[in-house]
């Protein structure tokens, strides 16, 4: 089966800090090259190198603003002043050319996009880590935040494991190759689903010629 002949998957990946998702996600990106990321928009400025349209779609606030109250937001946050958000159209774009679109999101997003209008072609997936003690280690030996900075992020991460139960599935991250081979496999099971693929009206239609022309 190739792109053609299915819909493309919206993947949701949530998780706390530290439990696997940014890694994984990467990691499935390497392995299907009919995968990408979800490309952000933000009323930040650009930062040096950045591109627009690779990195994020630059808006201003009033036309990032636009673009929610016309609902042209799959869901969308303000950090820091600075408003969050994942466009539509490309990803329904992408998904109609039947390419699956990661979204590495915390459970709000999570729950805005599958409360959106393209719901129906949403897998989620939560990954939990096997404990807390080895999730405090993880954000401290990976060396990027200060103890101030972890200490914030383990006290949001009860918060984040909440809301496992609202996922499709659930994954606990105790071995990351085994992990990413049952996220594997549940993404082969997926592309199966009957609302992915399309091309079997079309196949059923031929069967039932076939038995037409024998009778």
């Amino acid at each position: 089966m190739t792109a053609n002949n299915r819909r493309g998957l919206l993947i949701i990946l949530s998780s706390p800090s530290g439990a696997g998702k940014s890694t994984l996600s990467r990691m499935l990106l390497e392995w299907d090259d009919n995968l990408k990321f979800s490309v952000s928009a933000t009323t930040r400025a650009p930062r040096p190198g950045e591109v627009d349209g690779k990195d994020y779609y630059f808006k201003s606030r009033d036309a990032f603003d636009a673009m929610v109250d016309a609902g042209e937001m799959l869901e969308h946050a303000t950090v820091f002043e600075n408003s969050y958000g994942s466009p539509r159209g490309p990803v329904q774009e992408a998904i109609n050319a039947g390419i699956d679109v990661i979204f590495d999101v915390d459970w709000q997003g999570g729950q805005q996009i599958r409360g959106s209008i393209l719901q129906k072609d949403v897998v989620s997936i939560f990954i939990l880590p096997p404990s807390i003690k080895e999730l405090e280690r993880r954000l401290v030996t990976r060396g990027q935040d200060s103890a101030d900075v972890i200490g914030r992020r383990m006290a949001k991460s009860q918060s984040e494991i909440s809301h496992w139960a609202e996922y499709d599935y659930v994954l606990v991250n105790d071995d990351l190759d085994a992990c990413f081979e049952r996220l594997k496999t549940i993404l082969k099971a997926a592309h199966l689903r009957r609302d992915a693929r399309p091309d079997l009206v079309a196949l059923v239609a031929k069967l039932n010629a076939e038995f037409e022309a024998l009778s």
